[in-house]
């Protein structure tokens, strides 16, 4: 793997965000030249050697142990999910590579149950790296009605969430605070990156949106990480208007690296019957589709 890797890049990221003072240095003013600590400044903080730091930072270093990782955590004063995905990331760097390209992930017929089971409300099915192996009726219609509701079974056509918030209008759109959105998929897919750092699919998910989006790029660079398990959104819907809903994420025991998103509204509100108002819209797809100016047969770029 070229340049630091994941481990390094996340390390620099948290300690040019700390500054002298956050850690009881004497800042030296104006003649600073670095936005956060230098390289010896945490290894002094760290209780590690210079060298042996830098080595971590530009990815030469594969073996460190519980105890580095430890007081590295708290020079870079990491909170309990970031301390976690520096874990995930480390482990990641001792591992061998795969070379074999991963398969494209399935969908068992007992989460389709669970989708029809859900039908009340909005529900996708997301793989690991954010594709969409399912959508229900009312899932697919609130978030992505412009495109063809049988994409997720094909693989070579199947969405990908990250790929849609950044890239497609439609679902820039539909956000009214959309770099809370993509602030909170970028933080999700720095989880994924250091549970799967060799994944290559992933890889190139991240270096397409790297490529193509601005706003990738500065959130990316970031290295913030936050798992987004449930958030309230206001959505602005081409068809119904409005809607305000909380979506949240549910962990499938038998399939851990896959996650139910249901988005729910408060009973008796505005959204819910807005969404009441969508179900109905989206019992037939030509309909809808003309009623928002879309073409039946979409593209599939996304």
């Amino acid at each position: 793997m070229n340049g630091p890797g994941p481990l390094g890049a996340f390390l620099q990221a948290r300690r040019a965000r700390l500054r002298p003072e956050d850690v009881g240095l004497r800042d030296l003013g104006p003649r600073r030249r670095v936005a956060g600590l230098r390289r010896e400044e945490l290894a002094q903080l760290a209780g590690v050697s210079v060298s042996y730091y830098a080595r971590l930072e530009q990815g030469q270093s594969r073996g460190a142990s519980a105890e580095v990782l430890d007081a590295i955590a708290r020079a870079l004063l990491l909170d309990d999910h970031e301390r976690a995905h520096l874990d995930r990331l480390a482990s990641g760097a001792r591992r061998a590579p795969r070379l074999r390209r991963p398969r494209p992930e399935k969908l068992a017929d007992e989460r389709r149950d669970l989708l029809r089971a859900v039908d009340g409300v909005p529900a996708i099915v997301l793989g690991r790296r954010t594709d969409v192996l399912a959508w229900n009726t009312l899932g697919h219609a609130l978030l992505a009605g412009h495109l063809d509701f049988r994409d997720p079974d094909d693989p070579a056509r199947r969405p990908n969430m990250s790929r849609m918030l950044f890239l497609d209008p439609h679902c820039q759109e539909l956000y009214a605070d959309w770099k809370r959105k993509a602030r909170a998929v970028v933080g999700n897919l720095c989880i994924a990156v250091g549970r799967h750092p060799e994944d290559p699919l992933l890889a190139e998910l991240i270096g397409e949106l790297t490529m193509k989006s601005p706003q990738f790029v500065a959130l990316w660079g970031d290295h913030r990480v936050a798992p987004c398990d449930a958030a309230d959104y206001e959505l602005h819907h081409p068809l119904v208007g409005t809607v305000t809903v909380t979506q949240q994420t549910l962990s499938i025991a038998r399939s851990p690296e896959q996650a139910l998103i249901v988005c729910t509204t408060p009973a008796g509100s505005s959204s819910e019957e807005a969404l009441a108002l969508l179900r109905q819209a989206s019992d037939s797809r030509a309909p809808y589709a003309h009623s928002v100016g879309i073409p039946e047969k979409p593209s599939r770029q996304v």
